[in-house]
């Protein structure tokens, strides 16, 4: 495949740095690529390479992927490859890859496998004996994780909750235990339901943040008090538009009213005076670090002063 800038502004911008050290697909070899959730100048330098070199790209679709690849002046031949025929286009890979053909797997954004076509796939080629090669990139996990300022240290990948109601009590019941993040893709028309089951489920004891957009014009990453969860959407109705990452922090701590450590008014103007400079975690993590006093404590102080203030969740 050739690699032809023309009047795309990405095309020309990318030529220069393409043509030194260039990287082209092998033969008997499938590429997972990953593509970008918005902003296509997130495609990286290498997954330019194997799409403008590989035989055959394998697409979720196609229509979406000649959008990119027109963006950077690429032109190769497609095949749609979805949830629907995931299973059945095995046979036509493997075919393909002993032919000797290099091929590319695309799914509309992010990466393949991760709540996307491509897993059952990758097995079956790797089980055929060929080699599976991932193009890492954007990966919305990745991403909202990194601009979410968690508390929790460790994260657990939910993905989309089922559709059926009882299912989902299920999963979110098991879930309820667990100490970490709980992350969770979910689509826009049903994201006020999963919402109100957050809040039935978890009982106030998780913040949520909402990250929807992702690297796109509109992006926003909000921190929801816990106490706000089920009514975040009437106050937020363009949550139900656009791609959406939900993650539920760490739980707090039980703390009884006897044992709550009381914040003395040295120590509130410390906190009051680092949210003016630094999100509400970050704060409740320097103070605590200073003071002893629990994080957790500290940090539910900072998200009633950021309330009171009225002024968002701090800056970055």
């Amino acid at each position: 495949m050739s690699y032809r800038p023309h009047n795309s502004p990405l095309a020309e911008n990318v030529a220069p740095v393409l043509e030194r050290g260039a990287f082209t697909a092998a033969k008997r070899t499938l590429y997972v690529v990953a593509t970008p959730l918005g902003n296509l100048r997130d495609l990286t330098l290498r997954a330019l390479d194997v799409l403008r070199s590989a035989d055959l790209i394998l697409a979720e679709d196609t229509r979406v992927t000649a959008k990119l690849l027109s963006a950077y002046g690429i032109s190769a031949p497609m095949r749609a490859l979805h949830q629907h025929n995931e299973k059945s286009a095995v046979l036509f890979v493997i075919a393909a890859l002993n032919e000797g053909k290099s091929l590319a797997l695309v799914t509309d954004a992010g990466t393949p496998g991760i709540s996307d076509p491509g897993a059952k796939l990758v097995n079956e080629v790797k089980n055929a004996g060929f080699l599976v090669a991932p193009i890492p990139g954007a990966c919305a996990i990745a991403a909202a994780i990194s601009g979410a300022g968690l508390l929790a240290e460790q994260f657990y990948f939910v993905g989309f909750l089922p559709s059926q109601k009882k299912a989902r009590n299920e999963i979110l019941m098991r879930l309820r235990g667990l100490e970490c993040a709980l992350v969770f893709y979910e689509a826009p028309h049903r994201v006020k339901e999963t919402l109100a089951e957050f809040a039935r489920v978890f009982e106030g004891d998780r913040d949520l943040i909402v990250a929807r957009e992702l690297t796109k014009t509109f992006e926003t990453i909000t921190r929801v008090p816990s106490a706000h969860i089920s009514d975040f959407v009437d106050t937020h109705p363009e949550t139900e538009k656009g791609e959406i990452v939900l993650i539920l922090d760490a739980p707090f701590c039980d703390q009884h009213e006897s044992t709550t450590p009381v914040l003395d008014d040295a120590v509130l103007r410390w906190l009051q005076a680092l949210l003016e400079e630094l999100p509400p975690a970050r704060a409740a993590k320097v103070v605590a670090a200073a003071t002893g006093i629990p994080r957790e404590t500290i940090y539910q102080e900072a998200m009633r002063v950021q309330e009171i203030r009225g002024s968002g969740f701090g800056k970055k």
